[in-house]
């Protein structure tokens, strides 16, 4: 399956662009690929899709926080709203969304437009890496440094790909739009369509002396130190986007986003369940016999714990709030011990007569009658 372009890209949008920028960005989307004005064009039902999809989140306060936080995996790839119906008509999912005032001045008999008021803005790539984490610090967040190679605007030109201005010319077959139109006749009547200028490549204008450093590019590489602050109670797999950590745009765009894979470095006493922690303490016979106050290891230390008299191999205490703590939530998990009861494999003739005497007594005989809930946990447990 091919990897979700980034929201903002798919509504050509910058990342700090208000509600109403995105809306409007959305509108233009929306009307330019509806399947209602492109019948039976894959392609353009799969970018209504999409625009849909990036609208349903940015559009969304609270979605949009989580996704430039986390990114795609803030929503496990249950983010965008549900086509299974269909799509409806075109005027009622744009009434819907943004009224019944029209929109924006879009003519359907004279034609749909698209043209940018300017010349093509681009966006760096993304740049990928890992973090390794301990169980401390994802209990509490941290900051970590990252190394990294990225596109960069170049020094000696600023980004611009000329050292002089008066080598940057505007493109004579654009007019520094980028873009060049022509008329065709379709279902909905005379449609003006725009494509990428060919001369200048969609970016307005054409450099007579590139700059030798960047040859023109605007763009240099450079390997730098980069810290990313990681919020508390990340897990594996998860990925934390930093906005503008990526490389940067051609003709001084948008930066790309670096995305950090967060792994997770294990623990040499704790296991991670979620968000609870569990640990495994094991019992001598009289710990479990007559019970006893013990330590266990949790975040940040030790805390201790009271076994109780009869605690039986198996059985599990619970200790509240001594977990890791939610993603971007409240309160924390818990730390969960699990007991287990050492039975000595040699013992000593004193100590065997011992065991045989207590072996007599009905308290060391086991009470399946009693203790039947107990004894089929077990079973459970071992099946």
């Amino acid at each position: 399956m091919a990897e979700k372009r980034d929201y903002y890209e798919v509504l050509g949008v910058a990342k700090t662009a208000t509600a109403d920028e995105i809306k409007k960005a959305y509108r233009k989307k929306a009307i330019q690929y509806h399947p209602d004005k492109n019948p039976g064009d894959k392609e353009a039902e799969e970018k209504f899709k999409e625009a849909a999809e990036a609208y349903d989140v940015l559009g969304n306060e609270e979605k949009r926080r989580k996704y430039d936080q986390f990114g795609h995996a803030a929503f496990n790839g249950q983010a965008g709203p549900d086509f299974s119906q269909g799509f409806g008509n075109i005027n009622d999912i744009l009434n819907d969304l943004f009224g019944g005032g029209g929109f924006g001045g879009f003519n359907f008999g004279g034609g749909f437009g698209g043209q940018q008021s300017g010349p093509r803005v681009y966006r760096g790539r993304d740049i990928r890496t890992r973090v390794s984490l301990t169980l401390e610090e994802i209990a509490n967040g941290c900051e970590k440094e990252v190394s990294i190679e990225r596109q960069v605007p170049c020094p000696d030109c600023h980004g611009k790909g000329a050292v002089n201005d008066s080598d940057i010319k505007t493109c004579p077959a654009c007019g520094g739009t980028g873009q060049v139109k022509r008329v065709v006749n379709s279902f909905f009547g005379q449609t003006v369509q725009y494509s990428t200028c060919q001369q200048c490549g969609g970016d307005g204008k054409v450099i007579s002396k590139p700059c030798h450093s960047c040859n023109g590019t605007g763009l240099v590489r450079k390997r730098e130190t980069i810290k990313v602050k990681i919020p508390a109670g990340v897990e594996e797999g998860m990925q934390v986007t930093m906005r503008g950590g990526g490389h940067a745009g051609k003709n001084n765009g948008q930066n790309g986003d670096l995305l950090i894979l967060i792994q997770e470095i294990k623990h040499p006493e704790l296991v991670r369940d979620g968000n609870n922690l569990v640990y495994t303490k094991i019992l001598s016979v009289t710990e479990a016999i007559l019970g006893a106050d013990i330590e266990v290891p949790c975040i940040g230390g030790k805390t201790k714990v009271h076994v109780e008299p009869g605690t039986q191999s198996g059985q599990t205490m619970r200790v509240r709030g001594k977990g890791l703590p939610t993603v971007n939530g409240y309160g924390n998990g818990d730390l969960i011990v699990k007991f287990i009861v050492f039975i000595p494999k040699k013992i000593n003739r004193e100590e065997k007569e011992l065991v045989e005497k207590l072996a007599q007594s009905e308290s060391f005989k086991p009470d399946t009658k009693n203790d039947k809930s107990f004894f089929d946990k077990l079973k459970d447990m071992f099946n």
